[in-house]
Order: C-alpha cells, then structure tokens, then sequence
C-alpha cells in the first residue's frame, strides 16, 4: 500500500452522489466487465477490486453475463469478510428480466458471489420481457431481501419515459449507459431528461474501449496539455471529465495496480472551466439526436 493511499482514500471519499433513496456513493467505481474470464488472471482480478475497495472506490460493478458468471465469482471473492463496505452492482440478461427467470437469475447471482443480497440490482438492456413485468420481479426481490434497490442500464430517453409511466418507477435508482469524452451522444436528450426527474447516471466505458478512438484521445495534444498542467495522465484527464459535473459515477476497470491508484486519484483532479472547454472543442457534444451507444 502506498503511503499517500490514505489521502487518495480520502479524496475518492468527498467526491460522491446521492441516488433517489438518499444513499450516497462515490463517483468512482469499478468495472468488472471481461473478469472472471481467465484462471490465470483471478488473483489479480481479485487483488486489484481490494485495493480499489481500500482507496474508497465501494461500488463494483458486474453483471451474470461478463465472464458467464466469473465475473461474478471474482467479485464475490474480493469482498469476502468485508461485504459491509461494499456496493455491489449486478445486471440481468434480458432473456431472464422476468417472472420465476429473474428470481432464479438473482438467486444464482447471489450465490456466485456468496451474498445474501445484491445492493443494486440493473435490467442489463431492454429484451422480449416488458417494462412492466421486470419492475414487478425487481419489486418482489426487493421485499424478499434479495436485492436491496434496482435500476436500468442501456435505456434511451424513450424507453425511460415509458417506464416512468409504471407506479413504481420512483423506485428506479440508476440508468447506467456508454459514456466518455468520445461518445457524447447521450448529452443531447438521455441526460437532460435524467437530471430533470433526478436519476443518477453510471458511466460503463468511462475511458472508453481499447482501439483507434481511444488512443486519438489519448494522444490528442489538447487533452496531454490539460493533463500536464493537472500533474495527471491523459487517462485521469478522460475519467475526470465524466464525474466533474458531479451526478455521474464512473466504472472503470483495472486489473494493474497502478491503475487502480490512476482512476483513484482522477478523483483529485478538479477541471477548471478553461479546461471543459477545451475538451468541448476537441470532442464536441452532439447537436441532433443519435442512436444510443451500447457495447
């Protein structure tokens, strides 16, 4: 453990966001998505959500679909004998978003990870079951204990609005979607919609995927100015950018100790509003609707 892990610990600990049910989160987190995948790599798959768990970053994010459970699996193994300080995050195929198949599902979540209760609990993305039938098993799991607040992921503003039509979509706590400085496309309704009826938004792909996208942010030379003068990386710079506004928790994932200290510390990172303008010029926002990013 680093020596200055007590102040990152810290500062990741100030950044945070409130969702619907008043629970306070912070706005980092950690993915979990291709973990579980690998035997060779479970040690340190494991070892890396610990140490984010130790610098502050609570929220783990995973889903029965990465890694065919293993992701899971890994997650349920990092929080052994410290599943109080944990939030755990798990998503439900489409296929299983409904009646006896989503209790079954949870069930089988629950035991993957050796917990009695998944803290929240998401539709992983819109399928063949309706709205209607998938909040009323997410209901019933939250009664029986199984679950303690569910929420959606990868739901367009017109998928939300219809589920703000059910009587219990107050209970919805979350919609989690693509988002980073090169996939803005939510920004132009998906957002704004969200901050008017005061839903959170968790960011998957924060630092978006490996590829030609990435590194042309990576190596833009606007982005490396603003990280120079930040004292950061290019990568802190992008992770930064989507907690700024501060109602966004971002899910990166981090096998390497040393980026699992990199996303940690992006929560010390305050852009200035030169800065956001900056990045504005470089990756602008959209200014028509766009279908939404999912990957």
């Amino acid at each position: 453990m680093r020596k200055d892990a007590a102040d990152i610990r810290q500062a990741v600990q100030h950044r945070t966001l409130t969702l619907p049910d008043k629970t306070e989160l912070p706005v980092i987190g950690q993915g979990t998505w291709h973990m579980g995948e690998k035997p060779d790599q479970k040690e340190d798959e494991v070892r890396a959500l610990q140490l984010g768990l130790d610098l502050g970053m609570t929220v783990i994010d995973t889903a029965e679909m990465y890694g065919s459970g293993g992701a899971e699996q890994i997650a349920g193994e990092a929080v052994q004998g410290r599943r109080d300080e944990a939030f755990i995050v798990s998503k439900v195929l489409p296929n299983n978003a409904g009646g006896s198949r989503l209790i079954q599902a949870c069930e089988e979540s629950l035991k993957r990870m050796g917990t009695e209760y998944v803290d929240l609990y998401l539709l992983h993305w819109r399928g063949g079951f309706s709205l209607e039938d998938t909040v009323e098993g997410m209901e019933k799991l939250k009664r029986d204990g199984k679950i303690r607040r569910w929420g959606v992921s990868n739901l367009d503003t017109a998928d939300m609005q219809e589920l703000w039509q059910n009587d219990n979509a107050a209970s919805c706590q979350t919609n989690q979607v693509l988002y980073h400085l090169g996939s803005r496309g939510v920004e132009y309704d998906l957002l704004p919609w969200m901050r008017k009826n005061r839903l959170p938004m968790m960011a998957y792909c924060p630092l978006a995927q490996g590829g030609a996208l990435r590194r042309r942010m990576l190596e833009h030379p606007r982005i490396q100015e603003i990280a120079e003068g930040h004292n950061a990386s290019a990568m802190q710079i992008l992770l930064a950018w989507v907690i700024q506004a501060g109602d966004i928790l971002a899910i990166p994932k981090a096998m390497q100790t040393q980026h699992v200290y990199d996303n940690a510390e992006a929560a010390r990172i305050h852009l200035t509003e030169e800065d956001c303008r900056t990045l504005d010029q470089a990756f602008p926002a959209p200014d028509r609707k766009q279908p939404l990013d999912i990957v």
